[in-house]
């Protein structure tokens, strides 16, 4: 029988506080609340003194959020549930790195999954790394790199090596240079605001390309736009003009 996980709350309010135990009640075996705080900064102190395994962090409180509390640990011992009612950017940056969060209001199903999750996780190494770029992305409003949660396991695919990505019935299809594809089970829309606007761009709804590999814009058939790795991408008519305006605008004539 797995160990139980010893739990903080940090959470500024203290009815939100009081609702997530009665919701753990029935993850006693699993779960076991060590302590709480209701700041970052009593966070930090609880954290360094009870050493708890997981931490269920709200990320806005009244001095800060709980991106700043995390920064306060470089190596971070514990795992993070995080609370959130944040905008719709993080939200997708949590979803595309794989790190679980609860919305407010509290779902108990949604809880019992990330809870699942948690417990069930062994690979560290490729949690840090998850962690570290969905604080990256969401502070920064920036990602590096995409962590796609495959079939086969967590892949770790640079943006600026990806060339395009389409959709088909609800998965997304990665195509990285000199790289094989990558399929995940998310939606084109999940990963669109988090790719730069200055460098991506969706030419039609199955599609999302990297203007750094558009080799040339086809006339035919109602416009194409052929990439790097030979495929021809269709552009929209309504996208069309927009597209050849973004790729003038990188190039010297």
């Amino acid at each position: 029988m797995a160990e139980e996980l010893k739990t903080i709350i940090v959470d500024d309010e203290i009815h939100a506080r009081k609702v997530l135990r009665k919701m753990l009640l029935p993850f006693s075996a699993q779960i076991k609340i060590i302590g709480e705080a209701d700041s970052v900064e009593s966070g930090i102190e609880v954290i360094k003194e009870l050493s708890p395994d997981l931490v269920l962090l709200d990320i806005q409180m009244k001095d800060g959020t709980g991106f700043d509390l995390l920064k306060e640990f470089s190596e971070p011992a514990f795992k993070v549930i995080f609370i959130t009612a944040f905008d719709q950017f993080a939200l997708r940056a949590f979803q595309c790195n794989a790190v679980d969060y609860l919305l407010k209001p509290l779902n108990p199903e949604i809880l019992e999954k990330a809870i699942n999750k948690i417990v069930k996780t062994s690979e560290k190494p490729s949690y840090d790394i998850q962690l570290k770029e969905l604080i990256n992305a969401v502070q920064n409003k920036k990602i590096e790199k995409l962590a796609l949660s495959t079939s086969e396991g967590l892949i770790f695919l640079k943006i600026k090596e990806l060339i395009r990505m389409e959709s088909d019935s609800g998965y997304t299809t990665f195509f990285p240079k000199n790289d094989r594809s990558i399929v995940v089970a998310k939606n084109l829309g999940d990963f669109e605001e988090l790719l730069p606007k200055d460098t991506f761009f969706r030419p039609h709804q199955s599609h999302i390309i990297n203007l750094d590999f558009v080799k040339s814009i086809l006339r035919r058939d109602g416009g194409y736009a052929l990439m790097e790795d030979s495929t021809n991408i269709p552009i929209s008519r309504r996208r069309k003009d927009l597209l050849v305006e973004l790729l003038q605008q990188r190039s010297i004539s």
